[in-house]
């Protein structure tokens, strides 16, 4: 798991950097607040400024330790010295989703036995969907949760980032909670937490909010079966 600028730098949207590499309707910068993604979650979107011209950053493509910053126009070439914006909008709204799938996460494992996350998307049209490892369950118990959700919301909790040496987060039950794959250490052996005041702690490399009372209301739209072992619970921003 690296550490990225968005990460220690949380509420940075716009920065200078200079252009390092250009491929066809891609540019790499030297340093980008962007978040590039991942674990099911989407890309930050916005815009690179240049002398010679603008272009929105559709998504970001990792391609080892290069960040493509893909553009809409294919024709652009920027150079030299950039002006680098996020779509603070765009931001804050797949960050309160991942934030509030944490808290989804969090009753699942404690409600249904450490019941376990085996897929997710977060989305940036306001929705998101997690599924988890649940063989034999009433659907309606996990459609019930969308009110402890939103009270986590009213309640305005601490979202804190930390890190934590792996020789000390490899045994912590449930901070490890997908089924199939775990972050990978950061280049000095410590995992990113994730630590949701009472409610949850889990590592993770995404974005979130620090409080959750900056999240919209949620609602658990629906809850599908998706073979024998498997529940997909939908949500999205209750006045989507």
């Amino acid at each position: 798991m690296a550490i990225y600028l968005c990460h220690t730098d949380p509420d940075l949207y716009e920065h200078d950097a200079d252009v390092v590499a250009v491929r066809p309707g891609a540019v790499a910068l030297s340093r980008s607040a962007f978040h590039p993604g991942g674990g099911g979650q989407v890309s930050d979107i916005g815009a690179i400024e240049w002398s010679g011209g603008r272009a929105a950053v559709t998504h970001v493509e990792l391609d080892g330790d290069t960040w493509w910053h893909v553009l809409d126009d294919a024709t652009a070439e920027p150079s030299g010295s950039v002006q680098v914006t996020v779509d603070a909008d765009h931001r804050l709204g797949v960050a309160s989703l991942h934030t509030m799938s944490h808290v989804l996460n969090a009753f699942v494992f404690d409600e249904f036995a450490g019941a376990l996350v085996t897929g997710a998307q977060i989305t940036g049209d306001g929705k998101g969907r997690m599924d988890f490892d649940l063989p034999e369950v009433d659907n309606d118990r996990l459609r019930a949760l969308t009110d402890p959700i939103n009270a986590v919301i009213a309640r305005g909790l601490t979202v804190d980032s930390i890190y934590v040496p792996v020789t000390e987060a490899t045994p912590e039950s449930g901070l490890m909670r997908s089924k199939s794959v775990a972050p990978p250490p950061t280049d000095d052996g410590t995992f990113r937490v994730i630590d949701i005041d009472g409610v949850d702690r889990q590592a993770c490399g995404g974005t979130h909010l620090t409080n959750t009372g900056q999240s919209r209301p949620i609602a658990i739209t629906k809850v599908e079966n998706k073979g024998r072992h498997n529940r997909r619970v939908r949500f999205q921003f209750a006045d989507a």
